[in-house]
C-alpha cells in the first residue's frame, strides 16, 4: 500500500505531534544547504554520515520512518557545467552513499538552475478567502536574466547526462532511487533559464539518458497534470519508474496556473490512486503546497500546518476508498 508522509523539519516540533496524531508514520527529511561545504569539516556537512544519522534517529524516537531525503547539496555549478562541478557532484555522492549506509531509499533531486520553484503571487485568493500561490507567465517576459544569464536546454541536457553518469553508478552501489523533480513550472525558459524536466518527451529522455533501476521520477501531480490532459495514465505509463509522489493539484495551464486544496483542482485525484495501486507503487507520497487558511500564517507559503492536516485526511479518505481499511 502507498506510504503517506509529511515533510517535517530534523527536530521535534508541534507539527510532528499535529502529523503523528493524524495517524502519518513516515516521514521525508531535509537539511539546510551552507553556502561553501569546502569551509566545513567533512563531518560537519548537513549530508554527512553523523548528521544523516542523527536525523534518522530523531524521527525514529518521534516514531517515524524515514524514507526520503528532499534537500540537495549545492548543485548549480554542476548544473551550469561550470567548474568545480565535480566537487559539487562529489558532495551528491556522499549524500547517496550516506544514505545507503543508514537505509534511506529515496534521495528527490531536481535540474533546475539558479531558480527553483517559481511564482508571480503567494497570496492569492483561494477558497474561502485561503492564500495560494499562482503563477502568470505574462508577468514573467520582462523579468530580469539571472546572473547566469542565457542557458540553453542543449546545455541542461549535456550538463544532465555528465552528472547522471557519475551519480546513478554510485546509486546502484548504495541502493539508493534517484527521483527528479519536474521543473516548477513546467515552462522554459522561465528568465533566460531554460527547463528541460518539463515534458512527458523530456521525461522518457531522462530514462533513456542513462538507463539504470536507479534512475526515476519523482511524480509532482502539480506540474505533471499540467503536461497532459490523462494524468492517471501518465501514472501507468512510468509504472515501476516512479519512486516518490507529491499529491497536489492546481488548475490552470503552464503559461497560468493557480494551487488549489487537494478537493477542488483539475485532476481526478481518486483516478490518480487508482492508478498508484494498479501499477503495485509502495513507495512513499506526500501532500505538497497546500492553501494557507484561516489561523495559520503565510511565513512559507505552501506549508503552512493547518493546510497540512486538511490534506492528510483527504488523502488518506481516498487512500481508504482505492485500497480498503
Amino acid at each position: 500500500m502507498i506510504k503517506i508522509a509529511e515533510v517535517l523539519p530534523d527536530h521535534p516540533t508541534p507539527l510532528w505531534r499535529m502529523v503523528k496524531q493524524c495517524g502519518v508514520d513516515h516521514v521525508v527529511g531535509g537539511f539546510s544547504c551552507p553556502q561553501d561545504p569546502a569551509e566545513l569539516p567533512p563531518d560537519q556537512r548537513p549530508w554527512s554520515y553523523t548528521n544523516l544519522m542523527r536525523m534518522k534517529t530523531a524521527f525514529t524516537d518521534g516514531g517515524f520512518d524515514l524514507d526520503v531525503i528532499e534537500s540537495r547539496p549545492p548543485l548549480n555549478k554542476a548544473k551550469l557545467g561550470l567548474a568545480d562541478r565535480d566537487q559539487e557532484i562529489e558532495y551528491a555522492c556522499e549524500l547517496i552513499r550516506n544514505m545507503g549506509k543508514l537505509g534511506i531509499s529515496v534521495w528527490c533531486h531536481e535540474w533546475m538552475p539558479v531558480l527553483n520553484w517559481t511564482r508571480t503571487s503567494t497570496i492569492t485568493p483561494g477558497r474561502g478567502g485561503a492564500l495560494v500561490t499562482g503563477f502568470d507567465n505574462e508577468l514573467m517576459k520582462n523579468a530580469p536574466l539571472t546572473d547566469a544569464g542565457v542557458v540553453t536546454e542543449d546545455q541542461l541536457w549535456d550538463n544532465l547526462k555528465y552528472y547522471l553518469e557519475k551519480l546513478v553508478p554510485v546509486a546502484e552501489e548504495a541502493g539508493v532511487k534517484l527521483a527528479m523533480h519536474p521543473d516548477d513550472p513546467p515552462l522554459s525558459p522561465v528568465r533566460g533559464m531554460g527547463r528541460i524536466m518539463r515534458s512527458i518527451e523530456n521525461y522518457q529522455k531522462l530514462l533513456d539518458l542513462v538507463p539504470s533501476p536507479a534512475n526515476g521520477i519523482c511524480l509532482c501531480q502539480g506540474n505533471f497534470t499540467l503536461m497532459t490532459d490523462d494524468l492517471p495514465e501518465l501514472i501507468r505509463h512510468f509504472g515501476d519508474s516512479i519512486y516518490f509522489v507529491h499529491f497536489r493539484d492546481v488548475r490552470g495551464t503552464p503559461e497560468r496556473f493557480v494551487e488549489t486544496f487537494h478537493d477542488e483542482g483539475q485532476t481526478d485525484m481518486r483516478a490518480c490512486m487508482e492508478a498508484y495501486r494498479d501499477i503495485g507503487f509502495e513507495g512513499v507520497l506526500r501532500p505538497d503546497h497546500v492553501p494557507t487558511m484561516e489561523g495559520d500564517d503565510n511565513d512559507r507559503p505552501g506549508y503552512s500546518s493547518i493546510g497540512r492536516l486538511f490534506a492528510i485526511g483527504y488523502i488518506k479518505g481516498l487512500r481508504e476508498a482505492v485500497y480498503g481499511g
